[in-house]
């Protein structure tokens, strides 16, 4: 009993918001720094940046009686990495493809007109290699005929924005207004849904970036430059 009450003590808590030390609680992605051996912060290094907003945003807005389900993905995330800007686009895409079918009318709107826009920036910038993304957003697109034509109509009109060139704000953004937009649906089950949301992208990510071995040898070679790390995901484990 002693024992569990001291490995209870030397893993943080899921919370949210930001903290400064473990003592005070953790977001999903300080858990991460935690588990990588890594300065403690909300942008760890061990992460890409777009996997890791989503990430924090879907802490921050799953319930506090639901947020401990999350713990379990976490070492997931980390090594999940890449310079290769499709992969914002890839993460904005499937937030889109989770939140249009359900979010308001005025918001399927304005999130099938940048779904649409990115989805011809990744055929410009030769696709999203493994990952079908194209698929979901298409069949998100089918389930909200009017916003569909409403974007491809509105797109027609500013043909400039499917052919400007994005920027990672631009993802970031998209990923913001499809979360909210889902937060703010009409739905009894929104946290099993930004659960399945960051599972997925998570997913897309791991067979975009490599294989699963290719996964394995980046999470290995964390775990020799981060001793702590292998018990530390036991515990995390173990506990939720």
């Amino acid at each position: 009993m002693k024992g569990s009450v001291v490995e209870l003590e030397l893993v943080p808590v899921l919370s949210r918001g930001k903290h400064r030390t473990p003592a005070k609680g953790a977001c999903f992605m300080e858990f991460a720094s935690y588990l990588a051996g890594e300065r403690w912060s909300d942008h760890p290094d061990c992460t890409h940046p777009g996997l890791a907003f989503l990430a924090r945003m879907v802490n921050d807005c799953t319930s506090d009686a639901s947020r401990g389900k999350l713990a379990a993905l976490i070492p997931s995330v980390i090594g999940l990495t890449t310079d290769d800007p499709r992969l914002d686009v890839i993460v904005a895409l499937r937030a889109v493809s989770a939140s249009l079918p359900v979010a308001a009318e005025p918001r399927q709107r304005a999130l099938a007109a940048g779904a649409i826009a990115m989805l011809d920036y990744l055929e410009r910038k030769g696709g999203s290699g493994p990952v079908d993304i194209r698929a979901d957003v298409d069949a998100a697109l089918a389930s909200v005929p009017y916003a569909e034509r409403w974007a491809r109509e509105f797109l027609a009109l500013n043909n400039s924005l499917r052919r400007r060139t994005l920027q990672p704000r631009h993802s970031r953004e998209l990923t913001l207004s499809a979360v909210d937009g889902l937060v703010r649906a009409c739905q009894n089950d929104i946290d099993d849904r930004l659960r399945a949301l960051l599972t997925a992208a998570i997913d897309d990510c791991a067979r975009f970036i490599g294989s699963e071995d290719a996964r394995a040898a980046v999470t290995n070679a964390a775990a020799k430059e981060a001793p702590a790390y292998a018990s530390r995901a036991r515990r995390v484990a173990q506990l939720h």
